[in-house]
């Protein structure tokens, strides 16, 4: 009776379906992926439901170990991990493999929070929080993996704005940003420049550059109110929409599941999202504040950008949709993440 008090009924509930969905239309091109993301998800609720056992404030001494076992794991990936599609993002273990940089969200998310809960938000604090959530980011983007490194950034500013810092020093660090942007253009590989020049004119290069955008519009479009049907999504089960298990998904699901699928997944998240938020209204506990609100940082993160990319309203960076699209590492570290959300609940 114990383990029943740590289960978290809205979470486990609005997850699982959207495991579903995703599973659902996996299924619906290849049984053997979908029978592996069964087995990832019960890999991903083993560790939801021993995290959510914990009170995190008790593993407080455990997090800097934490952060610096994925900063290894995360060298060790440039060192040893095998090279896919002209990044190196997977280390080797045997029978599946590991992307550290999935992992690195939920310990960057609480290393942020055990800083902020006893630091207050003056220069130095945002610059060590900075430095220290830079070093993941450099290190993922140097893999190249774009969607990670802007995903932690979206962490950093999301449990930032979460501390209360001030209308001047928010001012500020925009400035500071709308000056890096562009420079961030010359550290750019070649391919994700090709991105941001293929959706800002795409018609331009429809073989090309441009082809990914122009076909995930084709794709969303043409599923019209009630989709074409499981299966039967033209752009995704003749090959010409690209990945349309993991980045592109929720393209391929706006086909074959039109307008009424792609609404039950956006009720999903933003039942998900408002319930966390609302979890937080009724904390006084400044650490278990800062992990939840870390975790909404990276999940509205991800499904912006995400589905922004598979409509056509945001340039490309290969950003998965979360608890959706097919991937062990990712779909196991984001329900650890929703595990360390149903501990501070619990505990907040």
């Amino acid at each position: 009776m114990k383990i029943l008090k740590g289960i978290n009924v809205p979470i486990i509930l609005s997850s699982l379906l959207l495991i579903s969905i995703g599973i659902l239309v996996i299924y619906s091109s290849s049984k053997e992926l979908a029978v592996q993301q069964i087995i990832f998800t019960i890999i991903g609720m083993v560790f939801f439901f021993f995290i959510s056992q914990f009170e995190l404030q008790s593993i407080k001494n455990l997090i800097n170990p934490l952060y610096v076992f994925i900063l290894i794991t995360l060298v060790a990936t440039l060192i040893l991990g095998f090279e896919t599609r002209g990044t190196v993002r997977w280390i080797p273990l045997g029978i599946f493999n590991i992307q550290p940089s999935e992992f690195a969200k939920p310990v960057l998310i609480l290393f942020l929070a055990k800083f902020w809960s006893a630091k207050s938000p003056i220069w130095t604090n945002i610059f060590k929080s900075m430095f220290w959530s830079a070093l993941y980011v450099l290190l993922i983007f140097k893999q190249p993996d774009l969607g990670s490194s802007l995903t932690l950034v979206a962490i950093w500013l999301g449990m930032l704005f979460a501390v209360h810092i001030s209308v001047k020093k928010m001012i500020i660090l925009a400035l500071i940003f709308i000056f890096v942007i562009p420079m961030s253009w010359l550290f750019l590989h070649g391919y994700q420049r090709e991105r941001i020049l293929g959706f800002l004119a795409p018609e331009s290069d429809p073989l090309g550059s441009g082809y990914n955008l122009i076909q995930s519009t084709i794709a969303v479009g043409s599923g019209q109110f009630l989709g074409r049907g499981l299966g039967r999504g033209t752009q995704s089960r003749l090959q010409f929409l690209p990945e349309f298990r993991t980045d592109f998904i929720f393209a391929s699901i706006a086909e074959e599941m039109g307008f009424v699928g792609s609404m039950l997944i956006l009720s999903l998240y933003l039942f998900l999202l408002v319930y966390c938020l609302r979890m937080v209204q009724r904390m006084d506990n400044s650490f278990s504040l800062l992990v939840v609100l870390g975790v909404v940082s990276m999940f509205l993160f991800q499904v912006f950008v995400n589905i922004g990319m598979n409509v056509g309203l945001l340039p490309i960076t290969g950003i998965t949709l979360p608890l959706i699209s097919y991937g062990g590492s990712s779909l196991i570290a984001t329900l650890l993440s929703l595990g360390m959300v149903a501990s501070s609940a619990r505990k907040g």
